[in-house]
């Protein structure tokens, strides 16, 4: 074992550090999707608006995320911010703000479409009842819609976990960046380490998002039948 690049992982606390370097990932990635619910429920309810102002403004807004790449949303949020405004954000904040702001545009355009296929007698069904409109949504139409969004928001955490790959770029240790600290440190002793601390990271990867994967086939599957 002595000259196998494995051995790399069992090194001092590396293997710990990689963890931590993806539960710093993991972190990002959860608070931001929490986030990117609250909001895009919130923005699909107003994407529904028939105000010709109002669905200009939402679709800037989804076309503008859709269309700049997270990282350069992430520098301008880290360096701009910084620069422009004074503010000095850590990376983890601006990772957050961004991956919010990208999700809650996704979020939105997932709830809009949910809440259009809705059928209109769900509507009418409700008020025919007595119910006020917010009761319509509350007792009927919201359960549907989250039952229908579940495997959509799970793809997009999925999305969220891999994209924090990306924040190494504006210094967050993440689990990428504490697998080049430990490559570089070894570079001379271990020379094909990098093959085998990439090989981990990529398993941890596979390990974190594949059953959200899975389920979400699985449940989209289930609500198809």
């Amino acid at each position: 074992m002595q000259n196998l690049g494995i051995r790399i992982l069992f090194e001092g606390t590396n293997f710990l550090r990689l963890l931590g370097g993806l539960w710093a990932s993991l972190r990002i990635a959860v608070i931001a999707m929490v986030l990117s619910v609250g909001l895009g429920i919130i923005l699909g309810m107003i994407m529904t608006s028939r105000k010709k102002i109002v669905q200009i403004l939402c679709r800037l807004y989804l076309e503008t995320v859709r269309i700049m790449p997270q990282l350069v949303l992430l520098f301008l949020v880290y360096f701009g911010a910084a620069k422009h405004w004074n503010i000095n954000l850590s990376g983890g904040a601006a990772a957050i703000i961004v991956f919010t702001f990208w999700g809650a545009a996704e979020m939105g355009d997932l709830v809009r479409s949910a809440l259009e296929s809705i059928p209109v007698h769900q509507y009418q069904s409700g008020f025919g009842l007595g119910m006020t409109k917010l009761q319509v949504y509350r007792y009927i139409i919201i359960p549907q819609t989250v039952r229908r969004l579940i495997p959509s928001v799970m793809n997009l955490l999925t999305r969220m976990i891999k994209t924090t790959s990306l924040v190494v770029l504006i210094g967050v240790i993440e689990v990428v960046k504490v697998g080049k600290q430990i490559i570089d440190a070894s570079r001379y002793t271990i020379p094909d380490a990098s093959l085998w601390v990439y090989g981990v990271i990529f398993v941890m990867y596979f390990v974190v998002c594949y059953p959200f994967s899975r389920a979400a086939a699985l449940l989209d599957k289930k609500l198809k039948d």
